[in-house]
């Protein structure tokens, strides 16, 4: 039974904003106020001077991709089939794959843009002395999230390459997370790298999802206030038919002391 004086919840999520500065293709929310809320019912003869204080309901209308804030992408963001199977829509991802033991890698030293090789993830694993065992959900402390609000937010973090997606996957990790704006390295980046002739620069560990099933989740926040290990990660995605991603509020509940 959950006991919650025996949890410390953490909320480990970037908000969907209006216009927000750090997502190149924002969310346009318009919200609809109290008083806005009475014109709902004028098409019934219902006045304004009708409700409680002459006002209505207040509600919000969103316009985004499912790319935007917080989010865990499915294996069909990846490509259409992986494993000889068709790849799974956010809908069709199990939700246990969704709960589970989270792990902290410490990445947060990397420099601007760097990628994060397998021998990063093989270190920072020995650093906490620890074992990744199937199921866990690993998450990069990268600290970028430091960055939300900021223009610059979406193009300086270091990004999981290819190999260390794979060594992670191959350990049973079915889940991997980042606080950064991406899980590879910025567009910016790969786009240059890739005009240059180098093609396996294009969202490298990204399409890793087409050999190995998988999903990882992008803009977490606050990994610094999380143990390296020995809390549970949460994070249900919202349920869009068919969509290659799908928006969470990830939490972590830590044990208190």
């Amino acid at each position: 039974m959950y006991q919650r004086e025996k949890f410390e919840i953490i909320d480990l999520s970037v908000p969907i904003e209006d216009r927000a500065k750090s997502e190149p293709k924002p969310a346009r929310i318009r919200y609809s106020s109290h008083k806005d809320g009475t014109k709902l019912a004028e098409p019934a003869g219902v006045k304004a001077d009708d409700f409680p204080d002459s006002i209505g309901l207040a509600s919000e209308e969103l316009t985004l991709i499912t790319h935007v804030g917080t989010h865990l992408d499915a294996p069909f963001h990846f490509g259409p089939v992986v494993e000889g199977k068709p790849a799974k829509t956010i809908d069709q991802v199990p939700l246990e794959w969704c709960i589970g033991n989270g792990v902290v890698l410490d990445l947060s030293y990397k420099e601007k843009c760097a990628p994060i090789t397998e021998e990063d993830i093989k270190n920072a694993i020995k650093k906490i002395n620890y074992q990744i065992r199937p199921w866990d959900i690993v998450l990069i402390r990268t600290d970028r999230d430091k960055l939300w609000g900021s223009r610059d937010y979406p193009w300086v973090h270091p990004g999981m390459t290819r190999e260390a997606t794979l060594y992670l996957i191959n350990k049973g990790v079915k889940v991997i997370g980042t606080d950064a704006y991406g899980f590879d390295r910025p567009f910016t980046v790969m786009f240059e790298e890739t005009k240059a002739g180098h093609r396996e620069s294009l969202w490298p560990a990204h399409f890793v999802g087409r050999e190995k099933e998988y999903l990882h989740i992008e803009k977490l926040a606050n990994l610094d206030k999380l143990p390296n290990y020995g809390f549970i990660f949460v994070a249900f995605p919202i349920l869009i038919k068919k969509a290659s991603a799908g928006w969470i509020r990830a939490v972590a509940l830590v044990p208190k002391e």
